[in-house]
């Protein structure tokens, strides 16, 4: 059997968590990531009729029973998962009841699943229904993105159009817009419910005053999807004070959109 210390899915997690660190978006144990991860190739690594441990969810996850993610610990950081890798993820596989957890893997110091696995675990069932390809949920704490939220109507409309004014790609990349919570008590199963029924229309969900929320098939993708977004915020924010002398306008973003053949949300724009 392979080390499951070289395994590519852990290696993704590892480059992540520690770019997410070094960008400054997730200071001490904030962040979490959930990777739902493919059967066979797990099992090259690891034997997966051993379970170290169950652990309650404290969720029905009826539609993903079996299924098998990689996940960030509660209370780590992510400044330490490139080094010790085995303290602070973990393998779990949801059982048969839906709301039990197997580890198969990981928290060696007796640890466990972010607090947020039950809104974690209510994205992935609602990214599912709309594209089967989608197998990462990330939240972060991007730096620009928050102080936005402090001087920005939060009105997803206007969020988004905000941002797809500020760089080039932006429509291209997130053409579906940026979904907006107001700020909620987190760890909690409404504010999971509601990021869930937001997954339904778009990749990114910002929590108010909190963080933002994304959704994709790769890690890559969607790390790129809130860096995006993050860039976007900056740039928002540097020029905000200041007298707008230019701006990509709506005609231009259209011909963006439709040149690069992506379903953007026409409603959204001001035509």
């Amino acid at each position: 059997m392979k080390n499951i210390l070289n395994a590519p899915f852990v290696e993704e997690m590892k480059k992540t968590t520690a770019n997410m660190y070094r960008l400054g978006w997730d200071e001490r144990n904030g962040g979490n990531i959930s990777y739902l991860l493919d059967e066979k190739e797990v099992a090259e690594y690891l034997d997966l009729g051993k379970v170290l441990r169950t652990i309650p969810t404290g969720f029905d996850a009826s539609p993903l029973i079996g299924k098998i993610f990689i996940v960030t610990g509660t209370g780590k950081y992510f400044k330490n998962v490139e080094d010790d890798p085995e303290t602070n993820l973990g393998i779990i596989r949801i059982t048969e009841d839906g709301t039990t957890a197997e580890l198969l893997w990981g928290w060696k110091d007796g640890g466990k699943f972010t607090s947020e696995l039950p809104a974690h675990l209510m994205s992935h069932i609602a990214r599912l229904k709309v594209e089967p390809r989608n197998r990462v949920i990330m939240h972060t704490h991007p730096t620009y993105t928050l102080a936005m939220n402090y001087v920005h109507e939060l009105d997803e409309k206007k969020f988004t159009h905000s941002l797809w004014e500020m760089c080039t790609e932006c429509i291209v990349v997130f053409p579906d817009g940026v979904g907006v919570l107001p700020w909620m008590l987190c760890g909690t199963a409404e504010i999971g419910e509601a990021t869930a029924k937001k997954m339904e229309e778009f990749r990114l969900v910002v929590w108010g005053m909190h963080g933002i929320y994304g959704a994709g098939t790769t890690m890559d993708e969607t790390f790129g999807l809130i860096e995006t977004v993050e860039k976007a915020a900056q740039i928002y924010m540097l020029t905000a004070h200041l007298p707008r002398v230019n701006t990509i306008r709506d005609s231009e973003m259209v011909e963006l959109a439709e040149f690069f053949k992506v379903k953007y949300r026409k409603d959204f724009l001001n035509l």
